[in-house]
């Protein structure tokens, strides 16, 4: 393990791709798919070789990783693991081309769940890949908040950080001629050792974050069994709901043959997207020390309760003669308006998470509420996103709660000017420097979302399917595209690539590329991007 310490941690992520291909290799064979299982077999082979040749040419390097290469090696797995992942896809299925099978592995990756393939044209292998590959992508999400980005104060870190480096309770403002002896980060140079080193903390990061990961995900398998799925489709829905990439087999609702039953399972699985705190690590996240005062909590609580009651007071404003199933009398009227209450809770839930299932009442939902488009409603849950350092995209609980606190602070001084805000040291810091730094995300979150749409409404696409494109690969939701009906006027062509009435197989190259950055900016964020492109950044 100590000798893993020493590698480049790209070099790392690239071993454990190509250990992570025998998988569906072994799988393949199981299924007399021969062909393909020996292709998944050859790649794994030559990636494994080519790692520990990169391992053996850099273990001997006794510079230390930088704080500065944290950053790089992320944006470098984001683009160049998904060249390595789509190899052996683009080996299954060879009448697509290089460029779709590194699209796809990206959206896989960044756990956006977009695809370019209909369900039927791909065989049972390449769908376990996909699966895991997504898979590997939220636990790469969760090992690199605590262990990458935490350190730099950025992805969610930087709102809870001391912007001082002091105990604001009792020590005063240090003097701009003194440096505080307090060091605030990992980054700092009295910790640039070999425990400071990203591969060492990325390491240790694992083997916390892995059991947990893996345990829900065994587990959720196992009881979605008990409920009837059939075991791929429950394996695929189990990874999917863990890593929120909304990666599935099928086309349809989230739950096949368990039904409700089944939803409610991933509904419970779905809760650890939105907050840190179900996960090891991350502890300076929680602003709370009881899980019923956790804010991300409360307000996930508060969003997905308003968005289904929307929907289901909205039948008795605009559309009381209609129900889900044509439904007449008390009881089949009662039938249809829990069907319709589940069905906007589930799917409430799952586009803040940035999953992206739909539930099997969804339907029912929309017709009880008369709404000719709810998925706006859905659209805006996926900005708002889930909890900081999950697996969820979008803006994130917390910036969301930072902004509605400091203007609920706003709005009481304005009543009364000379009051004292309560609630503690962290409310204290959610309301200033938390609500400052919130406000400069979602302006850079609104810049980016504006400049994708411009490059893309470039294209001979319809303004509204621009948007909901946009939005869909920025919060790395992929499953919104086809929740809102989009004009099927695009260009281009993706060979074996299916529904382009879903917004993705049909778009031209470069439109296709521009939405792959946006799903690596997405899953990166704004900010860490920019301080990427800084010049202190690169300052010796």
């Amino acid at each position: 393990m100590q000798r893993l310490a020493h590698l480049p941690l790209l070099v790392i992520l690239m071993g454990i791709v190509s250990l992570a291909m025998l998988v569906p290799g072994g799988y393949a064979h199981v299924l007399d798919q021969h062909r393909l299982g020996s292709a998944f077999m050859s790649c794994a082979a030559v990636f494994l070789i080519i790692s520990a040749l990169l391992g053996i040419a850099t273990a001997s390097d006794p510079r230390r990783a930088r704080p500065r290469s944290v950053l790089l090696t992320m944006l470098g797995a984001m683009t160049l693991l998904p060249a390595m992942m789509a190899v052996p896809f683009l080996l299954g299925l060879p009448d697509t081309g290089f460029f779709n099978a590194w699209w796809e592995m990206i959206s896989c990756l960044t756990t956006t769940g977009a695809t370019l393939y209909a369900a039927d044209l791909l065989v049972a292998p390449l769908h376990l890949w996909r699966s895991m590959v997504g898979w590997m992508g939220g636990l790469f999400m969760l090992v690199a908040a605590v262990a990458l980005l935490a350190p730099l104060r950025v992805g969610g870190f930087e709102i809870l950080s001391s912007p001082y480096g002091r105990n604001e309770n009792f020590e005063r403002l240090p003097k701009s001629a003194h440096r505080p002896r307090v060091v605030t980060h990992l980054s700092a140079p009295s910790f640039r050792s070999g425990l400071g080193d990203p591969a060492s903390r990325s390491i240790r990061a694992f083997w916390q974050v892995f059991p947990v990961y893996a345990g829900l995900t065994l587990a959720m398998w196992v009881i979605l069994l008990m409920f009837g799925e059939s075991g791929f489709l429950a394996l695929t829905r189990a990874m999917g709901t863990l890593s929120t990439s909304g990666i599935s087999p099928v086309n349809g609702p989230a739950a096949q043959q368990s039904g409700v039953f089944g939803e409610m399972v991933i509904f419970l699985f779905l809760i650890p997207a939105l907050s840190r705190r179900f996960w090891p690590g991350g502890g300076e996240l929680k602003t709370s020390d009881k899980l019923r005062s956790d804010p991300e909590l409360l307000l996930a609580a508060a969003v997905v309760l308003m968005v289904a009651s929307m929907l289901f007071l909205r039948h008795f404003i605009g559309a009381i003669g209609v129900s889900p199933g044509g439904a007449r009398g008390l009881m089949d009227t009662l039938d249809s308006a829990a069907s319709a209450a589940w069905g906007g809770i589930f799917n409430g839930l799952s586009y803040l998470t940035t999953t992206g299932w739909n539930s099997v009442e969804w339907q029912g939902a929309r017709n009880w509420s008369g709404i000719s488009s709810p998925g706006l409603m859905l659209a805006g849950l996926a900005i708002m996103g889930g909890g900081v350092a999950t697996t969820a995209g979008g803006v994130k609980l917390l910036r969301v709660y930072a902004l509605a606190r400091h203007s609920e602070r706003e709005l009481e001084k304005i009543v009364h000017p000379a009051s004292v805000g309560g609630g503690g040291r962290m409310a204290r810091r959610l309301r200033r420097e938390g609500a400052y730094l919130a406000f400069i995300f979602f302006m850079l979150f609104a810049c980016s979302l504006a400049v994708i749409l411009i490059l893309i409404s470039l294209q001979q696409i319809e303004f509204d399917s621009a948007t909901i494109l946009s939005v869909a690969a920025l919060t790395n939701t992929g499953p919104l595209a086809g929740v809102i009906p989009l004009t099927p006027t695009f260009q281009g062509s993706a060979g074996m690539a299916g529904a382009p009435w879903e917004g993705w197989a049909g778009l031209p190259a470069m439109t296709k590329a521009i939405l792959a950055g946006a799903m690596i900016l997405g899953r990166i964020e704004t900010l860490a991007l920019l301080a990427l492109l800084s010049p202190e950044y690169w300052r010796k």
